[in-house]
């Protein structure tokens, strides 16, 4: 959804805001007076250590009047906290957790000399250099991960600050959540405050969300940094410099980790391990998502419905977008439109068609009218002021509306419980939009930056804030109210809340998406690189608006987005009003027969994805992944592969998906595949590589041949090593599938796979009710011997039996028996390659050995 009123940013955040002695008391009650305009100060530089001290976990260290604390939480993760005074700042934290900011090891002191001081953990060295002041970070092999530019010190000026770091001509950056443009962040120049950005283009931002992480990759060694502060801050990697990049932001704490690798999937553990990984989601979530701002009325929602399951397209999900609210009133029904609301979800249900509506933050200021969201609000105190003591309102969807205090626990609990109604009538997720806030008719698109919050959080001092500082966390802490609320009304259940706006650590409480594109073959393409980013930032389970949210699509740019989007961590359709239609169906029976096979090899895929799934709850590795997660040193010069390889992507260890890098063009293009072997997705041919010029007589690695690309068919390749867990195809997650369970074998080195399952629903995985199987596999000469592994958890699955398929089986013939004894039925493919044998399922595991020739 979007605010169509095309507004400009107006002038930037100032650098600091001064809270006088009245907000320091409870809303509204304060009288709060406007900052006072104040001569800019001169920048504090820090340019010399005058003193340095050993401590237990790192070192302490005054710069005149301030003060520098190094902190070792890990072996491979450091907190460096700088203050421009002899008091370091609240130790409070709105990503980090309380368990790993607090943790601490104990360290080595390197020898204190007139040049420098330092420590050392397990995997790094931390030196701090005393004149230049100069922070350098080393791995324990002498390799510099890091360190700050030597002729431009740390500066605090105005209340804000700036941190510059070297920046060597071979590191290459990522993250930043879903910036638009490339995979890359080199070279460009970003800045954090969440924005209403509808019809965002490849150089806009800011965008809806920030999240201050990034990675530096460099010759296949990786570095990451989070700076945990929530003011306006900006990230610029050599757009002012060209050896340097730097950090700062217009207030708060100079606070930021540093996490060691080497490996990047290291960095995300390290990651995972400050602000938590994401929680598993129902497995519905997963399933494929129809949407449109909006389906109304009832009748409309029914008829989608419908055709969703006469045309037998595999679903999960059903969105109300804002008109299904009577007169747009976040927890209010439309009755005219909806009369029967209870039963149009009963009758959903009995579908196997979940519904989630949206709930924007924003509360209609509509005093006795008998609306009990703003009725309570007021009487709770649960609304953002302004500095002179009464509510903010702002114009939104439903007019004037007031905006609740999320940092405030009690306002959270208040906002959670307003949803039990609709948990009542079955709902079954939560849409929270229009969370950075977003205010119509302001030149910033939000609320003033000098609102005023009341922060009343356990680890937190008690205190009045400005929105200058709680702007960029406030639509983190509307999931999180949601997602806490949802955990209280249905205990047994694990909650669904998407959101648009968030900060780092928001993948706690919810899943995203990257809000309002548009209907173009760019917007295709910059999907790809935001989503990486977007997992390279936490949040692994996140998707776009598939077909584009404004604009019409195109039939073949449907029916391509609807493809591409598959293999996405999340699927959902969505669309603005007075578009054509986006739905799958859309143009006539030969796209939607493409559409719906692309969404047909999703389900089938439910185990591989649902698997990724429940790694990600575990470890933050993403779902979707960029080439350099699975492959950090495979370029020559060990370079990210992914600067070279255009829009690619993994999704999981396993499947490489390869658009075409610019998909409304015909020309043929060449994949990037790491030099591994390979196998065709959908033909289960190897992929026989070749040299990039036939005539060249140099002996540089073979490439992929070259692809010529076609609407019906995206290109998606398999590594060799891999074996993929599939399902009988299903029309939605809650149907039972019914068949064998098919495990596709493609030998090669490090040859693996698993799979997890569980009821997709409850939180009794963590008790035990869950299943996990391993599986291996090793082909030498003409035997391959695959190993299923003995399942553990106590959770039954829905299969008796297990298709084994192997491919790359060149031979017409194979003969098939079990380690514990017996011989079976091995069947043979000639078109695939393939050789399929049927195994009873097994709770002590079983090993299968197939030699090659007639039996």
């Amino acid at each position: 959804m979007a605010n169509r009123l095309l507004l400009r940013l107006g002038t930037a955040c100032s650098l600091s805001l001064s809270l006088t002695a009245a907000q320091a008391q409870p809303a509204p009650a304060a009288q709060a007076q406007a900052p006072r305009a104040t001569p800019p100060a001169a920048p504090q530089f820090l340019t010399q250590a005058t003193s340095v001290r050993a401590l237990d976990e790192g070192l302490e260290a005054r710069a005149g009047e301030a003060t520098l604390r190094i902190s070792a939480l890990r072996d491979d993760v450091l907190r460096v906290r700088i203050s421009p005074s002899a008091t370091l700042p609240e130790d409070a934290s709105w990503a980090v957790l309380p368990e790993a900011r607090t943790r601490r090891i104990k360290v080595s002191a390197l020898p204190d000399t007139a040049q420098a001081a330092g420590f050392r953990t397990a995997a790094l060295e931390v030196r701090l250099e005393k004149n230049p002041l100069r922070l350098v970070i080393l791995d324990r092999q002498g390799q510099v991960l890091s360190a700050d530019a030597l002729h431009r010190p740390t500066q605090f000026v105005n209340g804000g600050f700036q941190v510059t770091k070297e920046m060597p001509l071979d590191e290459h950056y990522f993250g930043l959540g879903d910036k638009p443009g490339p995979l890359d962040r080199r070279d460009m120049a970003f800045t954090m405050w969440n924005t209403d950005a509808y019809r965002h283009q490849e150089s806009t931002d800011p965008l809806y969300k920030s999240i201050p992480f990034f990675m530096a990759v460099r010759a296949g060694r990786a570095h990451g940094i989070l700076l945990d502060n929530t003011w306006r801050s900006n990230f610029n990697f050599g757009k002012q410099w060209h050896d340097a990049y730097s950090f700062g932001s217009d207030g708060g704490p100079l606070d930021y980790y540093v996490l060691h690798g080497p490996s990047p999937k290291k960095v995300l553990e390290g990651y995972a391990f400050l602000t938590g990984p994401s929680p598993l989601p129902p497995l519905w979530a997963l399933g494929f998502q129809q949407s449109r701002f909006s389906y109304e009325p009832e009748s409309q929602v029914r008829e989608i419905a419908s055709r969703l399951r006469s045309d037998r397209i595999p679903s999960d999900v059903l969105f109300l977008d804002i008109d299904f609210q009577d007169r747009k009133r976040p927890f209010t029904i439309d009755k005219e439109k909806f009369p029967n609301f209870a039963g149009l979800v009963k009758d959903l249900h009995k579908q196997n068609l979940h519904v989630v509506t949206v709930t924007d933050l924003h509360v209609p200021a509509v005093p006795n009218a008998g609306y009990a969201p703003y009725d309570t609000g007021v009487a709770g105190n649960h609304f953002i002021h302004n500095p002179d003591g009464s509510i903010f309102t702002g114009p939104v969807w439903p007019g004037p509306s007031a905006f609740p205090d999320f940092t405030r626990a009690a306002t959270r609990a208040w906002w959670g419980a307003l949803h039990q109604d609709f948990v009542k009538l079955g709902v079954d997720g939560f849409w929270n939009d229009m969370n950075e806030p977003s205010v119509f008719e302001t030149p910033l698109k939000t609320m003033p930056r000098e609102s005023v919050h009341r922060i009343e959080e356990p680890g937190f001092a008690s205190r009045n804030a400005s929105h200058a500082e709680l702007h960029n966390v406030l639509g983190t802490q509307n999931a999180r109210a949601t997602y806490d609320g949802l955990l209280k009304l249905k205990p047994g259940e694990r909650p669904f809340v998407l959101t648009r706006a968030t900060y780092a650590g928001g993948q706690r409480y919810a899943i995203t998406w990257t809000g309002d594109n548009s209907a173009t073959w760019n917007h295709l393409r910059l999907s790809t690189p935001m989503l990486l980013n977007l997992g390279l930032s936490g949040f692994s389970f996140a998707g776009v608006d598939s077909g584009g949210f404004s604009g019409s699509p195109s039939p073949e740019l449907l029916t391509r987005w609807t493809q591409v989007a598959a293999f996405n961590p999340l699927h959902r359709n969505h669309s603005e009003k007075h578009m054509a239609p986006h739905e799958v169906w859309a143009n006539g029976p030969g796209p939607l027969a493409v559409r719906r096979s692309a969404i047909e090899t999703r389900y089938r895929l439910m185990p591989y994805l649902y698997t990724l799934a429940e790694e990600t709850s575990r470890t933050g590795i993403p779902m979707m992944r960029p080439l350099f997660l699975e492959f950090p040193e495979a370029a020559p010069d060990k370079h990210p592969l992914d600067l070279y390889a255009g829009n690619q992507f993994l999704l999981g260890r396993s499947l490489m998906v390869v658009p075409p890098p610019y998909a409304d063009a015909m020309d043929a293009y060449r994949p990037t595949l790491p030099q591994v072997d390979w196998f065709d997705f959908w033909t289960g041919q190897k992929v026989v590589k070749e040299k990039e010029n036939p005539t060249d007589p140099d002996t540089r690695p073979l490439v992929a041949p070259k692809i010529t690309p076609t609407l019906e068919v995206l290109p998606v390749f398999v590594r060799a090593g891999s074996i993929l867990p599939f399902q009988p195809l299903v029309q939605s997650t809650h149907e039972k599938p019914q068949g064998a369970l098919e495990l596709r074998v493609y030998p090669g080195p490090e040859c693996q796979g698993s799979l997890y399952l569980d009821d997709g629903r409850s939180f009794d995985y963590k008790k035990g009710a869950y299943l996990r199987q391993e599986f291996t596999c090793e082909a030498s000469g003409d035997t391959v011997r695959v190993k299923l592994g003995a399942p553990t958890g106590k959770y039954q699955p829905w299969w008796k039996s297990i298709d084994v398929v192997v491919y790359g089986w060149e031979q017409p013939g194979a003969t098939a028996t079990l380690a514990s004894g017996g011989k079976l039925t091995a069947r043979h493919d000639a078109a695939s390659r393939t050789v399929r044998v049927t195994v009873p399922a097994s709770a002590q595991g079983t090993e299968l050995r197939l030699t090659k020739g007639t039996p």
